[in-house]
């Protein structure tokens, strides 16, 4: 594909180019991976400024999205992208392979800093996502701050970055700028920004309160070296966005599904596919994209977690924004309910109109949803302008539209971003190309099929 940035990408993109530190807080959704790929490729290849750049980033999206957003565009194709993942054995060969740019996982950082110790090899380090290293006793932030003299370009990129208040931006931009601009301490931050609340009897830890005024002299102190996207800054987007999430299962994943899926494909001969096979056929393949397969006695079974983890990543990178989540089976929604217990977020499943006017009313963080329950004439645009597709409907082009369409509708002030979790290589991408073809249902299904089970008996996929 060829890349036409939107004016606000341009921009990005110079910026990138021209400041040797640069904050980028961007909406997720508005293509800042792209963004940083075009910068890093004009800093490496046109201009010679950098050698090797370091990505730092979610596990999940460390695993595919970089690599595939690189494949994406044509001009970026000749990029060469190491991940730097899986056991210290092979995190160690990554880092001697040539290439262009190399993806890390956050949680390695402190084991990458210790592994090359004086001889950081890194110019340029991209921070993906990078409120999570707003924590400046964490392990992580430790690691980069004691490696940060030997980075000449640093980027940061998040859409989110004061999740939980301004306390959270200190560390991120000490690591930008060391200091200059928020001080060179936690506490002396605090003492100009902050007041110590009153200690309550019992109280053990101390919190504070921003001053007045606070919001504002923070943002004028880092104009020059932050840049704030909001979606609904920019007129020229589209109404509706489409952010592919890629879902990559880690090894023990992909054998465990591989094998169901090829006992499963192997149960019906390609001659003999039926309607009535083929819908239950797709319908276990697509619950094992997401995880987990009803097994006879109508029990799930679980697989991996992968999706779920990509799930949680997505939403740590929303931030505050709400986020209305589709799933299609049962028990797809009993896992995502389990896995976001924990997150602090304000959850709900859609069962009526109470839950409706709970999340318009902005009381609801994750609206949990079923697609057919709630795809005609339900109005839900002033509750988020978020989805996330975690499990996709039948191939059926129209129920997919449908369910977006309850936030992309009249009365929706913002651009619609929609976030497909697609696990790669499974039936996930086969429904996600039949919708953006448009084919008809049947007809896709059967030839996805068809084309699954010759591979399966290792015939390709050639009739």
């Amino acid at each position: 594909m060829i890349f036409k940035p939107h004016p606000y990408q341009q921009y990005a993109i110079d910026r990138m180019v021209e400041d040797p530190v640069l904050g980028l807080f961007l909406d997720m959704g508005l293509g800042k991976t792209v963004i940083t790929l075009t910068a890093i490729n004009e800093l490496r290849y046109n201009r010679w400024a950098v050698s090797r750049c370091l990505v730092v980033a979610p596990k999940k999206v460390a695993e595919a999205t970089w690599t595939q957003e690189a494949q994406k565009w044509d001009h970026l194709k000749h990029l060469r992208i190491v991940p730097v993942l899986g056991s210290a054995k092979k995190r160690t060969e990554a880092l001697y392979t040539p290439g262009d740019i190399w993806i890390i996982n956050r949680e390695n950082v402190p084991w990458l800093v210790d592994t090359v110790r004086n001889d950081w090899p890194f110019d340029m380090v991209v921070l993906d996502e990078s409120s999570s290293f707003k924590n400046p006793r964490s392990q992580r932030f430790k690691a980069l701050r004691r490696v940060r003299p030997r980075i000449r370009r640093l980027v940061e990129l998040t859409g989110t970055p004061a999740p939980n208040g301004l306390e959270d931006l200190w560390a991120q931009i000490y690591l930008l700028d060391g200091g200059q601009r928020l001080g060179k301490t936690l506490s002396s931050y605090r003492e100009a920004f902050f007041t110590e609340d009153r200690v309550r009897p019992g109280q053990t830890w101390r919190t504070y309160t921003p001053q007045r005024g606070a919001g504002e002299r923070i943002q004028a102190a880092l104009a020059d070296l932050c840049v704030s996207m909001k979606a609904e800054d920019y007129l020229t987007l589209p109404d509706y966005i489409e952010d592919i999430v890629p879902v990559t299962l880690d090894p023990k994943a992909a054998r465990a599904y591989q094998k169901l899926e090829r006992e499963m494909l192997l149960e019906v001969d390609d001659q003999l596919v039926t309607a009535g096979s083929a819908a239950v056929l797709n319908g276990k393949l697509l619950q094992l994209c997401s995880g987990a397969v009803y097994d006879e006695g109508r029990e799930p079974a679980i697989v991996h977690n992968c999706k779920l983890d990509a799930l949680l990543e997505t939403v740590e990178q929303l931030g505050s924004e709400h986020a209305l989540i589709f799933y299609w089976f049962q028990h797809e929604k009993d896992r995502i309910l389990q896995a976001l217990t924990k997150s602090g977020k304000r959850v709900r499943v859609y069962q009526g109109a109470e839950d409706a006017e709970a999340w318009n009313a902005g009381q609801v963080d994750l609206l949990l949803a079923q697609p057919a329950s709630c795809a005609y004439g339900l109005n839900l645009q002033q509750g988020g302008h978020h989805i996330i597709w975690f499990g996709f409907p039948n191939w059926t082009l129209e129920l997919f539209q449908q369910a977006n369409a309850r936030l992309y509708r009249q009365g929706q002030q913002y651009p619609v971003v929609s976030h497909l979790l697609v696990a790669q290589g499974g039936m996930d991408m086969d429904v996600v190309v039949a919708l953006h073809d448009k084919r008809d249902t049947q007809a896709a299904l059967m030839d996805a099929l068809k084309a699954r089970i010759r591979r399966a008996n290792g015939r390709g996929e050639e009739t």
